[in-house]
C-alpha cells in the first residue's frame, strides 16, 4: 500500500518510507492511500474474538500488503501481551482500561508496535544507527523508550518540557539508558514537538543522520490505536450492548481520536465520538466554530493533553476532505477545567469506588453529561492513576497503591540532559550524537 502526505505535495512513498520518515519532506502526516472496510459478517459475530485475533484481522487490513503475514501476526501478539478490559463504572457507561501495559499507558499498545514494526525494517534492511525522536507531555515518552529499550541499531531521542510531566513518568523515561536519551527541554510540549518537525526538514541533518518519529506524527504509532476499538465493542457484543455506542476519548494531539475514527471508517458500528478536551481547547472550538485557531499551550493536571497544536487534526481534516460540517457530525465536542475534573475523580470514587487519572476523568464527565439515555457510552481510561499520585491523593482524601513496576521505575537515579527549546541547540546535541 502507498502512503501520502496530508500537504498533497511530496510523492507517496511506501509502509517502510512513511514509517521510517516519520513525516513527509512536504511537513505533512503520512495517510495510507486506502482505508479498508471488513466485511459485515466479521462485525456480526466479534464477540467471539479476543483481543489478539481482532488485532491482527484490523492489522492485516492495514498492512498485510507489506509485511508477511507470518511475521505481522508476530508482531502483533508479541506487541499485545497484556489485557485492556471493559468495566461498567455507571448506569450504561463502561471504561475501557488502557493501562495494563508495562509502562501503564494506553500508548503501549501504538509504541511497542512501531518497536516491532521498525527493528522489522531495520533487520530487513541491515541498516544501523536509525534515530528515533520523540516528543512527550508524559507518557508517550515512557511508552516509547520501554519500547525501544535496548533494540539493535536504534537510539532514542526523548524531548520533554522541564517540570510539566509527573515525577512517575519522568522516572520512566529518564532511568533507563542504554539506547534512550533524555533531553528536558526548557519550554512546553508544543516546544518539543517543534523541535522534532523541524529537525525532519532539515536538510544537513537528514544527511548526516537517520531520523525517524515515535510520536502519533508516525504512522506505525497511531494506526495501531485503533484495535482497541474493536476490543472495546466486541466486549460490549458479549453484554448484548451494541445500540448506539458513544465513545469519548481524552483528547491531546488527537492521533487517540484519529485511530477510533478509522475504525469507524473500517466498518465498526460506532454511532458517534466526543473530543474530551481539558482548558487546551483548540480543537473543543473548532468544532464548535469551524475555526482552528493554535496557540501556546496551558498546563493542567491532565498534562497528557496540554497540546495548543494538535498534530493529527491534518489526519481528521484529510479523512474528512476538510468538511467541518461532516467532522462535526461524527465528533462532539466537550471541555472541562482542573476543578471539574478533580470533582469527576472525587465523586466517581465516592460513588462506586473506581479510581480515574485525570485523564480518564476528563473522558468519563463528557459521557456523564452528553450521553443520552438510548446510548451505550465508552470511555477511554488513558492511564494508571498512580501516574498522577499526588493529584489523585489529594481529589480522594486517601493513599493510592502504586503498581510494584512503577515503584521500580521511581528506585532508579534520573539521567537527563537540560536544553533549550531553540532548534540550533537541538541540532548540535543530535549531530554531537553521530
Amino acid at each position: 500500500m502507498k502512503y501520502y502526505s496530508t500537504n498533497r505535495i511530496a510523492s507517496e512513498v511506501s509502509l517502510q518510507e512513511a514509517v521510517v520518515k516519520g513525516l513527509a519532506p512536504d511537513k505533512g502526516l503520512y495517510m495510507p492511500e486506502k482505508i479498508q472496510r471488513l466485511p459485515s459478517d466479521f462485525f456480526g459475530g466479534i464477540g467471539r474474538f479476543g483481543l489478539v485475533d481482532l488485532a491482527k484481522t484490523v492489522a492485516k487490513a492495514f498492512f498485510g500488503e507489506d509485511i508477511p503475514s507470518e511475521k505481522l501476526e508476530s508482531i502483533v501478539a508479541d506487541t499485545l501481551n497484556f489485557d485492556i478490559p471493559l468495566k461498567k463504572v455507571g448506569e450504561g457507561i463502561y471504561v475501557l482500561e488502557l493501562f495494563k501495559g508495562p509502562t501503564f499507558a494506553f500508548k503501549d499498545v501504538g509504541a511497542r508496535f512501531m518497536a516491532r514494526l521498525l527493528s522489522h525494517f531495520v533487520q530487513e534492511k541491515g541498516q544501523e544507527d536509525v534515530n528515533v525522536l520523540v516528543a512527550t507531555s508524559g507518557d508517550t515518552g515512557s511508552a516509547v523508550a520501554n519500547g525501544f529499550l535496548g533494540v539493535k541499531g536504534i537510539r532514542v531521542f526523548v524531548l520533554y518540557p522541564k517540570g510539566k510531566v509527573s515525577d512517575i513518568q519522568e522516572a520512566q523515561f529518564t532511568t533507563l539508558g542504554q539506547n534512550i536519551t533524555a533531553l528536558e527541554i526548557s519550554g512546553t510540549f508544543d516546544d518539543c514537538q517543534r523541535l522534532v518537525k523541524e529537525a525532519f526538514v532539515d536538510a544537513e541533518l537528514n544527511v548526516q543522520m537517520k531520523l525517524t518519529s515515535a510520536n502519533s506524527i508516525n504512522v506505525a504509532r497511531f494506526l495501531p490505536q485503533s484495535f482497541y476499538y474493536f476490543h472495546a465493542y466486541a466486549q460490549l457484543a458479549r453484554l448484548n450492548r451494541t445500540r448506539n455506542v458513544v465513545v469519548s476519548v481524552p483528547s491531546g494531539n488527537l492521533g487517540n481520536l484519529t485511530a477510533g475514527l478509522f475504525a469507524k471508517r473500517m466498518g465498526l458500528p460506532l454511532k458517534r465520538f466526543i473530543a474530551a478536551n481539558n482548558r487546551n481547547d483548540v480543537f473543543f472550538e473548532y468544532l464548535r466554530t469551524g475555526k482552528y485557531s493554535p496557540r501556546a499551550s496551558v498546563q493542567t493536571i491532565a498534562n497528557a493533553m496540554d497540546v495548543g497544536k494538535p498534530s493529527n487534526f491534518a489526519r481528521i481534516l484529510d479523512l474528512y476532505g476538510n468538511a467541518h460540517e461532516a467532522i462535526a457530525a461524527d465528533i462532539s465536542p466537550a471541555r472541562y477545567g482542573d476543578d471539574e475534573i478533580r470533582n469527576a475523580i472525587r465523586s466517581v470514587y465516592e460513588k462506586s469506588g473506581y479510581l480515574l487519572d485525570p485523564h480518564g476523568a476528563c473522558g468519563y464527565l463528557a459521557l456523564e453529561k452528553q450521553k443520552n439515555p438510548d446510548e451505550t457510552g465508552v470511555f477511554l481510561a488513558t492511564a494508571h492513576p498512580a501516574k498522577f499520585k499526588e493529584t489523585v491523593e489529594e481529589c480522594i482524601g486517601k493513599a493510592i497503591e502504586i503498581p510494584s513496576g512503577l515503584k521500580t521505575f521511581m528506585q532508579r537515579e534520573k539521567q537527563s540532559e537540560p536544553l533549550s527549546a531553540a532548534f540550533n541547540d537541538f541540532k548540535a546535541r543530535l549531530m554531537s550524537s553521530k
